[in-house]
């Protein structure tokens, strides 16, 4: 009785965890500090505007604001793994940035 009583739990405790963990969905950190979130279609900047982009379950892209570094060109990003997602600035870059899963910031 015991044992199923504890399969039924775990079951219970899977379904209720958030399946988002190979999705861009979440919240993304750059060693320097800067963080963005994303959550669908949605993105809140590094700078804190939040806009609408285009998603993908493993990629999201946007157009920079003005006011936001990189005003006007394409960022794109793409997830390599559950805890980190790769973001390019405009066409031509040659230098992608690595940015880290982390918690969402508290005010």
């Amino acid at each position: 009785m015991k044992f199923s009583f504890s399969i039924a739990l775990f079951a219970a405790l899977v379904a209720a965890t958030p399946a988002s963990a190979d999705a861009i969905d979440g919240d993304w950190c750059l060693a320097n500090g800067r963080h963005l979130s994303i959550n669908g279609p949605e993105i809140v900047t590094p700078r804190g505007k939040r806009m609408q982009g285009r998603y993908d379950r493993h990629a999201f892209s946007y157009v920079a604001p003005v006011g936001e570094p990189n005003a006007g060109m394409e960022i794109s990003m793409s997830l390599i793994d559950d805890d980190t997602m790769q973001v390019v600035i405009g066409a031509k870059s040659t230098q992608p940035k690595e940015w880290r899963r982390c918690a969402a910031p508290t005010s």
